[in-house]
């Protein structure tokens, strides 16, 4: 299963995708994308052998796909569950290629993202978090018409600054009525 805009691609992780995959997400120590996605947290360097122990983790994963432009792997999109019993779930993208970043790749790679979510799982919403630091996901959220729910202020410490925690929420009809205005 795929989904795809013009260029643009999301689909299933696949195994031969795994070794571009560690070398842009967790061969280096301190990549620039790291910057950006919650660089609050610890990202440490793994090797390829440790990294390919998880292998069945990552390929042909429902909640952890791939993103392509052009045939290239750039990124990924994902989700997980917060508390499934009541269907309620986050989602994340990273787009690792700097070259990408601000050219709306993101936006329409979470355009097919949450599209195939409300079509695959009985969500009523779908959410993200981030950081008041990372404007470009904020930005994209507030192009897709997502509501902040929540902004914890001064909870995230990155480089001895104090940044808030965003929360950002849409519900399945407001979906539904923002892709209705896109169409028509």
């Amino acid at each position: 299963m795929t989904k795809a805009d013009n260029n643009l691609t999301i689909r299933p992780v696949r195994e031969q995708d795994l070794p571009l995959l560690w070398e842009l997400s967790v061969k280096e120590e301190a990549p620039e994308w790291k910057k950006w996605d919650a660089p609050y947290y610890e990202h440490q360097a793994i090797p390829y052998e440790k990294y390919m122990e998880r292998k069945e983790h990552l390929i042909r994963q429902k909640n952890y796909w791939a993103i392509e432009v052009d045939g290239e792997l750039i990124g990924t999109v994902s989700y997980y569950w917060e508390h499934e019993p009541s269907h309620w779930l986050e989602m994340g993208i990273v787009i690792y290629h700097p070259s990408y970043w601000s050219g709306g790749y993101g936006t329409r790679a979470l355009t097919l993202w949450i599209e195939h979510l409300f079509e695959t799982l009985p969500l009523v919403r779908v959410g993200y978090t981030t950081w008041s630091g990372n404007h470009r996901m904020i930005r994209v959220g507030e192009k897709l018409g997502f509501t902040m729910e929540a902004r914890l202020r001064k909870c995230r410490l990155y480089n001895g600054v104090y940044y808030d925690s965003i929360r950002m929420g849409m519900l399945r009809e407001e979906w539904d009525d923002f892709r209705t205005k896109q169409k028509g």
